[in-house]
């Protein structure tokens, strides 16, 4: 169930995304660009990118969000909602981290 709902509030980020910050972007720049984001909800929330995690867990199937606590992918899917609309007012990846690292400590 953890991972159903982070699948469903995950498909609603990337639209988001797609929404407010994937205008006239190549696939290449597409991928990258998701990979930037969800690395930077990754670090807000598990301190480390998806690439160090896998490093450091060779031996588990899936992603650090197959992982992850329900509370954990609860304040992931408010990040992942409230990111976008950070995005929607034009806040630079800088000034997102800083307001999403805030929701990680409430």
């Amino acid at each position: 169930m953890n991972i159903e709902i982070s699948k469903i509030n995950y498909k609603i980020y990337i639209d988001g995304i797609k929404e407010y910050l994937l205008r006239d972007l190549t696939n290449e720049q597409l991928s990258y660009k998701y990979e930037s984001e969800t690395d930077m909800l990754n670090v807000a929330l598990f301190d480390k990118r998806a690439k160090q995690w896998r490093e450091e867990n060779l031996y588990l199937k899936g992603n650090m969000r197959d992982y992850a606590s329900l509370k954990a992918l609860l304040v992931l899917a408010n990040m992942e909602s409230y990111n976008v609309t950070l995005i929607g007012k034009g806040k630079e990846q800088k000034e997102r981290m800083i307001e999403l690292r805030k929701l990680t400590k409430t």
